[in-house]
């Protein structure tokens, strides 16, 4: 299995290697195109701002690669915000890949949520063998519910914990911290068949 985590220099991806070494798999880190194209599976994670992490994404030239992938392609955090259309977080254009808006949670709120939450209404192979259980989540942006709302969750207001479009994925919340769990999570990720 050759599966590569996108290395655009935005966000800590030490706990995510970890979590691939313990399924057995190697995560490597690429920022090059060639090398993205040919992975079996890849990752493209992010913990941060979104602008900044989108202007390293340009600097890499990933932006216009990363929609072109034919591979099972799995987002998580800040990846997930990346790959809709718009972020209000810095007013920051996005992939494009989910045509959603990323919205700030209510000043009502404490932001950013932190810690564990109930992912439901499961509707994706990422989930396969899953009852509805809890994941661990940082975040004080989310994506709306929608036609590619692959799970929910609950913070003041129902909102995607996870998407699905085609052969991109993407999860809200951390699954490499979200125990047995999100273990479960990337292994049906790892074990996706290729989109055609």
């Amino acid at each position: 299995m050759n599966l590569v985590i996108i290395d655009y220099g935005a966000g800590n991806i030490q706990s995510l290697q970890f979590a691939l070494k313990r399924l057995g798999v190697e995560g490597m880190l690429s920022r090059d195109p060639k090398q993205i194209q040919a992975a079996d599976r890849v990752i493209f994670p992010g913990v941060g701002q979104a602008q900044a992490a989108w202007q390293k994404l340009n600097e890499s030239g990933l932006q216009e690669l990363i929609p072109e992938l034919k591979q099972p392609v799995l987002g998580i955090c800040l990846g997930m915000q990346l790959m809709c259309q718009h972020t209000e977080e810095g007013d920051t254009p996005g992939l494009g890949i989910f045509p959603l808006e990323v919205k700030r949670f209510s000043s009502e709120l404490k932001v950013p949520q932190i810690g564990w939450n109930k992912v439901e209404q499961l509707k994706s192979p990422l989930f396969d063998g899953l009852d509805e259980d809890y994941v661990y989540l940082v975040h004080s942006y989310y994506a709306a519910l929608s036609e590619y709302t692959a799970a929910t969750t609950t913070y003041g207001i129902l909102y995607s914990a996870s998407l699905e479009k085609d052969n991109f994925y993407g999860c809200q919340f951390h699954p490499e911290k979200s125990g047995p769990y999100g273990q479960r999570i990337l292994k049906n990720f790892i074990e996706q068949s290729t989109a055609e």
